[in-house]
């Protein structure tokens, strides 16, 4: 299990989630996650924005900054977002949680036992599945 340290650095890297993800109890890359990260980032590259604007005393280049949100925060959550609805899809049709009317494709959760589900892990043994 990855420690704190381990998960922001993750964040920072621009690392995204892999087919294993699907495997562990607790998924690691979740919408939540990537909203997270974008809001991380966006503060990191503002306030260093922030101060190069300062120390060169120019501010006839804020545009710039759109270039750089766009580039190191837009664009990787966006990436992120896509890998994660296509690993979410292949979910759904791979196990009877993704089946299920109680399945948050958001969290990847099941809403009745508030739990995280895996390919290898279903909360309720199949008891509580309802159809879709």
């Amino acid at each position: 299990m990855k420690s704190i340290y381990d998960k922001t650095v993750d964040v920072l890297m621009f690392r995204e989630g892999s087919d294993e993800d699907s495997n562990s109890t607790t998924p690691i890359i979740t919408t939540g996650s990537i909203v997270w990260g974008v809001l991380l980032r966006a503060t990191i590259v503002l306030i260093a924005f922030f101060f190069v604007m300062d120390s060169i005393r120019g501010n006839d280049y804020w545009w710039v900054s759109l270039f750089f949100i766009w580039a190191f925060v837009a664009f990787p959550a966006y990436r992120q977002y896509e890998k994660y609805a296509k690993r979410i899809e292949n979910f759904v049709e791979e196990t009877l949680c993704g089946s299920c009317i109680h399945f948050n494709k958001g969290a990847q959760s099941c809403n009745i036992y508030d739990e995280h589900v895996s390919k290898d892990y279903i909360p309720c043994e199949g008891e509580s599945w309802e159809p879709r």
